[in-house]
């Protein structure tokens, strides 16, 4: 770590959940579902932060608290000591939260996946008519 950054203790914690469109307020979803994406990664929102050139360290041992089986959580540094932002587009959480649902979708690892799970769902499908069973 830079000798001229602080203790990253202090650093804004971002975990995927946040801006998860697959799951609810109430499961910890805190955007919008029209601005949120679906299941990002640590890595690709560590991606973003570097595309946004704003400091970030992946945590991948630590777990979100209502849904522990979702692993790992990014820490990002949004202002420098003297209180002025790294980019000046993100000020807040909640900024960098929406800035990076936006970003996710494009991520070039994704679109790769959905390029390769799109081909492979190319099969006949079956269709017929199944209706409730008179007696």
């Amino acid at each position: 770590m830079d000798k001229d950054l602080p203790s990253i203790k202090k650093w804004v914690v971002l975990y995927p959940v946040y801006i998860n469109s697959k799951k609810t307020v109430a499961e910890g979803r805190r955007i919008s579902l029209e601005k949120a994406c679906e299941n990002p990664t640590c890595a690709e929102i560590g991606d973003c932060c570097s595309h946004f050139k704003v400091p970030f360290a992946i945590e991948i041992d630590k777990a979100y608290p209502r849904d522990f089986f979702q692993r790992g959580r990014v820490r990002v540094l949004l202002k420098k000591e003297d209180g002025t932002p790294y980019n000046p587009a993100i000020a807040t959480r909640k900024q960098l939260m929406l800035r990076v649902a936006e970003l996710v979708p494009r991520h070039p690892g994704r679109t790769k996946k959905q390029e390769s799970a799109s081909a492979s769902t190319a099969g006949p499908s079956k269709s017929g008519k199944h209706g409730k069973k008179k007696r």
